[in-house]
C-alpha cells in the first residue's frame, strides 16, 4: 500500500505530562479505530464522552472523542481526535491501540498538513503560513503567519492566475482571428491593459522591501568590543536573567551565546561575542574569529568600551552604535542616548532603558511600521518576481508577435501555480513539511 493511502496517527498536543492531550488519527482506517475503542461510531463533529478500551476491551482512558467525516475535516480524509488525560502511561496504551491496527503507522513531521495540501484543504502559502504560525515567537510574527493562514497571499496569487489566464485567452483568440480584419486589436488591447494593471499591483507587493521575510527571521543585534567591559552583563540586562557569565577576568567569553528577545513584538536575536584583542591563546583566537564573523553579519553592532576614546575595530556594512559602559566608575559619567551613542552602566542599569527604547526604534525602522508584507519566504519573492518578469516580457515582445505573447503570459501562470503548490512543486514539498513538528 502506498504510504498516502495509509492511515497515520500522533501525538498532536505537547509533551506529556499533561493535564490533557490529544491523539490524531486520519486516514481510511480512522472510522474502524474510532468505532473500536468507543464501542460504536461516533456522531460527526459532536463531541462524544467515551471509556476507550483497547482490542482486549482493557480501559485505557476517561475520553471525549471526535469523529470527522471525509472531506469534512482537516486534512480531507476520516478523521478521528482523542482527548484524553495526559499522562505518559495513558498515552502509551492509547497509541499503542492504535498502532495495533492494520495499515496504520504513525505520523511524519507534518504529514497531517501535507495530505490537507494534497486534498486541497489549502495552498502552499496557508500551509507555510501555519509553519510559520506554530514557530512565532512574538505578536508580530503571529499577525504575519495568520495572515498567510487565511489566504491573504493565496487569495491575490489565485486572483492574478485567473487574470493571466484570461489575458492569454484573449491573446490567443486574436492569433486564431487573425484573419478577420480589427478583431485581433479589439481582443489584444484589453488583454494588455489587463496585463499592466497586473505588473503595477504585483510591484507594489514585491516593493515591500523584505519586510515580511526579515519579520519571519528576526533583527540580529551584535554586542562587540573589547574583553572585560561588559558586554556579559549588558546581555543579561537586555535578556532580564542570567543567560551568560559574568566574570573580572577578561577573556571569560569564548564561544557566542544568543538570546531571542520579544521588545515591542519584534523578534530580536542578541548575540554575546567574545571580546576582540590579540592573544596566543589558539581558543581565543577562535573565540575572536567567530565573534568578528557573526558581528560582520548582525543587522546592528553595539560596540562597548569603558572609556569614552576608545577605537572601534569592526568593519561591517550594517549600522555600528558605540555604547560606553561602567560610567558608575566615573564621577562625570552620565546616562547618555543620542544618535547611535550610548553611555550606560549595565551592572546597575543606568541608561539601558534609553538603550532599548533606541533598539525598539531600530526595530521599527528595519521591519518596517505597520503590518509586515505579505510575502514571508524568499520562494514566495522569487516566484512572484519571476511572474512580474513574464508579464513585463510579454508587453515588451507583443510587436513581435502574439504568439510569442502568449507563451510569456503560460510562464506567468506557471510561476504563480508553483507559488500556490498546483503545478510542479514536488521538489519542494518534502524540504517545507519536514520543517512542522510530528502531529501536525
Amino acid at each position: 500500500m502506498h504510504p498516502r493511502d495509509q492511515t497515520i496517527f500522533a501525538l498532536s498536543s505537547g509533551r506529556p505530562p499533561s493535564a490533557i492531550a490529544i491523539a490524531r488519527v486520519s486516514g481510511p482506517q480512522a472510522g474502524k479505530i474510532a468505532t473500536a475503542l468507543v464501542g460504536k461510531l461516533p456522531s460527526p463533529r459532536m463531541a462524544t464522552h467515551a471509556l476507550l478500551r483497547d482490542v482486549g476491551q482493557r480501559p485505557i482512558d476517561d475520553a471525549v472523542v471526535l469523529w470527522f467525516p471525509a472531506p469534512a475535516s482537516a486534512t480531507g480524509e476520516d478523521v478521528a481526535e482523542f482527548h484524553v488525560h495526559g499522562g505518559r502511561a495513558v498515552l502509551t496504551a492509547l497509541l499503542a491501540a492504535i498502532a495495533d491496527f492494520e495499515n496504520v503507522r504513525p505520523a511524519e513531521p507534518g504529514e497531517f498538513t501535507r495530505r490537507a495540501f494534497e486534498n486541497g484543504k489549502l495552498d502552499l502559502t496557508e500551509a507555510e503560513g501555519l509553519d510559520d504560525l506554530i514557530h512565532a515567537d512574538t505578536d508580530r510574527q503571529r499577525r504575519q503567519a495568520l495572515r498567510q493562514l487565511k489566504g491573504l497571499l493565496g487569495d491575490k496569487a489565485r486572483d492574478w492566475r485567473a487574470q493571466i489566464i484570461e489575458a492569454s485567452a484573449l491573446i490567443e483568440a486574436g492569433i486564431d482571428f487573425s484573419d478577420e480584419g480589427d478583431v485581433p486589436e479589439e481582443l489584444i488591447a484589453p488583454a494588455l491593459g489587463r496585463v499592466e494593471a497586473l505588473l503595477t499591483e504585483i510591484g507594489e507587493v514585491l516593493s515591500a522591501e523584505g519586510r515580511g521575510e526579515r519579520l519571519r527571521d528576526g533583527l540580529v543585534v551584535a554586542i562587540a568590543g573589547p574583553p572585560n567591559v561588559g558586554k556579559s552583563t549588558l546581555m543579561n540586562q537586555l535578556a532580564r536573567r542570567e543567560v551568560a557569565i559574568v566574570s573580572p577576568h577578561a577573556g571569560t567569553t569564548r564561544d557566542i551565546i544568543e538570546v531571542q528577545l520579544d521588545l515591542d513584538g519584534y523578534p530580536v536575536t542578541v548575540i554575546d561575542t567574545a571580546g576582540i584583542r590579540r592573544t596566543d591563546d589558539p581558543v581565543e583566537q577562535e573565540g575572536v574569529r567567530r565573534a568578528r564573523a557573526r558581528a560582520a553579519e548582525a543587522d546592528l553592532v553595539l560596540w562597548l568600551s569603558d572609556s569614552a576614546d576608545a577605537a572601534i575595530e569592526h568593519e561591517a556594512a550594517a549600522p555600528v552604535w558605540t555604547v560606553r559602559n561602567k560610567i558608575d566608575l566615573t564621577a562625570s559619567g552620565q546616562p547618555l542616548a543620542e544618535q547611535g551613542r550610548f553611555n550606560i552602566s549595565a551592572s546597575r542599569g543606568d541608561g539601558v532603558p534609553e538603550l532599548i527604547t533606541a533598539l525598539v526604534g531600530f526595530a521599527q525602522e528595519f521591519f518596517g511600521r505597520g503590518e509586515g508584507g505579505l510575502i514571508s519566504r524568499t520562494r514566495q519573492r522569487k516566484l512572484l518576481q519571476e511572474t512580474a518578469a513574464s508579464l513585463r516580457r510579454c508587453t515588451e515582445v507583443i510587436g513581435q508577435g502574439e504568439e510569442l505573447a502568449a507563451e510569456e503570459l503560460r510562464s506567468a501562470a506557471h510561476s504563480l501555480g508553483r507559488l500556490l503548490g498546483r503545478v510542479d512543486v514536488e521538489d519542494i514539498l518534502d524540504v517545507i513539511f519536514r520543517e512542522f513538528c510530528v502531529g501536525k
